[in-house]
C-alpha cells in the first residue's frame, strides 16, 4: 500500500512554463523532453493553466501562412529586430494558448481519485499541487497505469504482509490468498467476524487489486455488539472503527 496516495508515484521534476513563454518556446520544451503537455504557472508557482501538443497543433492549424500575409499601402516593411518586438507583444504564448482552469490533484488524494479525475475529464496527466496550491509534481496516465498493472505475486505478498501479518496480526499462513489477474481470493476460517470485514476491505485498497472475492468464514460474529452500542474489544478494534 505504499503507493496509494498521487505524491508517491508522480514525478516532481516537472517542466513548466509562464504565460509569457513563447510558442516556439514551449514546442522546443516540449520536443526536448518528450511530453506532451506542461503547466503554465503564476509568479507564485500555482497552476494557472495547461499546454498540451494538441492546444499548439490546433493553433498552427488557424494561424495564417506567409501567402496570407500582406503588407499595408505605403507602409515600409518591418525590420528584423522591429519584428521581433512586434512577435514578442502580440505574438502567441503559453498563456494565450493553454487550456483554463486546469484540472489536477493533489499529492494526498488517492490514485483511485486521480484516475477518475482524468478518466471524468478526458485528460493524459495532472499537475499535482501541495497544501498551499502550488505545483510540486506532475502524474500522467503511464505513472497510475505502473500501480494497477502490478504483478499477481507481487499484490499477493503485500496483501499477506501488510494485512494479514501488519494488521491483524495472523500468521503468513493463517488463511489463504491467491491472486489471479488482479483478483484476490481470501479463503479459510478467522476468529471473528470484524477481522475478515477488515481484510476484505484493506485488500481492496491495495494497489494493483481489481476486485476480491470472500469466501472467509468466522466463529464469532462480534459485529453485533457495535450495532449493541458496546465497543470491541481486540487487534484489529482501531482499524474497525476507521472503515
Amino acid at each position: 500500500m505504499q503507493h496509494d496516495k498521487v505524491g508517491s508515484v508522480m514525478t516532481m521534476d516537472v517542466v513548466r512554463a509562464v504565460y509569457d513563454t513563447s510558442f516556439e518556446e514551449v514546442a522546443r520544451l516540449q520536443a526536448d523532453h518528450r511530453i506532451g503537455g506542461l503547466p503554465v504557472v503564476d509568479d507564485d508557482d500555482r497552476v494557472i493553466g495547461v499546454v498540451s501538443a494538441s492546444d499548439l497543433v490546433a493553433h498552427r492549424a488557424v494561424a495564417p501562412g506567409p501567402h496570407r500575409t500582406r503588407r499595408r499601402f505605403g507602409l515600409p516593411a518591418l525590420s528584423p529586430a522591429a519584428r521581433r518586438r512586434a512577435t514578442a507583444a502580440t505574438g502567441p504564448t503559453a498563456g494565450r494558448l493553454m487550456s483554463a482552469p486546469p484540472f489536477t490533484a493533489h499529492a494526498e488524494d488517492t490514485i483511485v481519485e486521480a484516475a477518475r479525475t482524468m478518466a471524468r475529464q478526458g485528460v493524459k496527466r495532472l499537475p499535482v499541487l501541495d497544501e498551499e496550491d502550488r505545483l510540486v509534481g506532475l502524474v500522467t496516465r503511464r505513472d497510475l497505469l505502473r500501480v494497477f498493472l502490478r504483478p499477481d505475486a507481487d499484490i499477493r505478498d503485500e496483501v499477506i504482509d501488510e494485512v494479514l501479518v501488519r494488521v491483524l496480526w495472523l500468521t503468513p499462513r493463517s488463511i489463504d490468498v491467491s491472486v489471479t489477474e488482479a483478483v484476490v481470493t481470501l479463503t479459510g476460517p478467522l476468529e471473528r467476524r470484524s477481522e475478515a470485514e477488515i481484510a476484505v476491505a484493506m485488500a481492496r485498497r491495495t494497489d494493483g487489486v481489481v476486485a476480491v472475492v470472500d469466501q472467509l468464514t468466522w466463529r464469532l460474529d462480534d459485529t453485533r455488539l457495535l450495532s449493541d452500542g458496546q465497543l470491541p474489544h481486540g487487534v484489529a478494534d482501531d482499524r474497525l472503527r476507521n472503515l
